[in-house]
């Protein structure tokens, strides 16, 4: 379970699992209970990237961000630091 402290938002945490590339578990510490659980149930299972696409940008009222703006944050997060760069080939192969 990763957590990620949000920032800017209701919501003051966000706890999350990623399992091989796919969200598998969103829970948000406080903010609109209705809402944020409404989110976790739409993003888990999906892809964590589908997860960013849709979701980045997103901005609550005149704040510049948004719990959901800040769960792709939070992915974006994770997968620089846990992705496996690409394996090259070796030319001999």
């Amino acid at each position: 379970m990763e957590s990620y402290a949000t920032r800017g938002t209701c919501a003051i945490t966000i706890n999350y699992s990623v399992e091989d590339g796919i969200l598998t578990h969103v829970d948000f510490e406080r903010g609109c209970s209705g809402n944020l659980i409404g989110l976790s149930r739409l993003a888990e299972g999906l892809p964590a990237r589908e997860v960013i696409n849709r979701l980045k940008g997103i901005r609550c009222g005149l704040k510049g961000t948004s719990c959901p703006d800040q769960l792709a944050t939070a992915l974006e997060k994770y997968l620089t630091e846990n992705e496996r760069p690409a394996t090259r080939r070796l030319a001999s192969e």
